[in-house]
């Protein structure tokens, strides 16, 4: 089937769940910059109103970035930090739930980070509630190359730190989670018959490769990929969004 026939076939109570940058955003050099598509923008808002369907970003961000970059608001939920973060609505109690070793440990980490990259043009750090980012995408290759290096023999390694490689980033937590893993507990939450899933890098495979009969999963761009379609860009994945969203619409 393809990709139009198989989302006008998804089914109720449907979960939609969206990575953002690369997804609903295209990639910008500085990741403060980011900002979704303003006609995914609008089909997003559509199908959060929509009957039978829960719309939730499921992003590497953490869960306050990611509001801010987004713009959205409530019905539409957010998960954070590789699904180390639910945001309200999703779960009850605290967003994300540190030990006492957990926090000693994530503060040791941002220490040996921080000097890791002094002096490294165009690396940055980007600081979650779980853990720490480190970002080569504004580096020159050798450094970047360098810096990624050094992270996943150093810190990387270290026992209690979950390492998880994307596009020019690393993203080091001291929680051990996965995209996937959260979808499963949303999915089994909101009692969900079917799963919507668009994703853009590796780490969404981890989602990709747990989809069941009756989902279906989008990668956008290129790469290796478990998913069954397969859209170019941001920009093409709008007319999917809107097509979902025309179909979840009442009549």
């Amino acid at each position: 089937m393809s990709l139009q026939d198989d989302v006008t076939a998804l089914g109720s109570p449907l979960l939609v769940a969206l990575d953002f940058d690369g997804v609903l955003s295209p990639i910008v050099p500085v990741p403060s910059d980011a900002r979704p598509l303003p006609g995914s923008a609008a089909a997003v808002r559509a199908l959060a109103e929509a009957p039978d369907t829960t719309v939730v970003l499921v992003s590497g961000r953490g869960l306050a970035d990611l509001g801010t970059v987004s713009g959205f608001e409530a019905p539409v939920h957010m998960v954070g930090s590789h699904g180390g973060e639910f945001g309200p609505g999703l779960v009850d109690g605290d967003t994300a739930l540190l030990t006492a070793e957990q926090q000693a440990l994530l503060d040791k980490l941002t220490v040996a980070l921080t000097d890791l990259v002094a002096g490294a043009a165009g690396v940055a750090l980007e600081h979650k509630p779980a853990g720490v980012a480190v970002h080569v995408r504004n580096a020159a290759p050798e450094v970047g190359e360098r810096v990624l290096d050094e992270v996943r023999r150093g810190p990387g390694s270290w026992a209690g730190i979950d390492p998880t490689p994307g596009k020019s980033v690393i993203d080091l937590a001291v929680l051990q989670v996965t995209k996937g893993s959260a979808i499963d507990a949303l999915r089994e939450r909101l009692g969900a018959a079917a799963v919507f899933f668009a994703g853009d890098d590796r780490t969404d495979e981890t989602v990709f490769t747990r989809l069941r009969p009756g989902d279906v999963g989008v990668k956008v761009g290129e790469g290796d990929t478990a998913a069954t379609h397969r859209v170019s860009g941001p920009e093409e994945l709008t007319g999917v969004l809107t097509a979902l969203a025309e179909a979840r619409s009442p009549a």
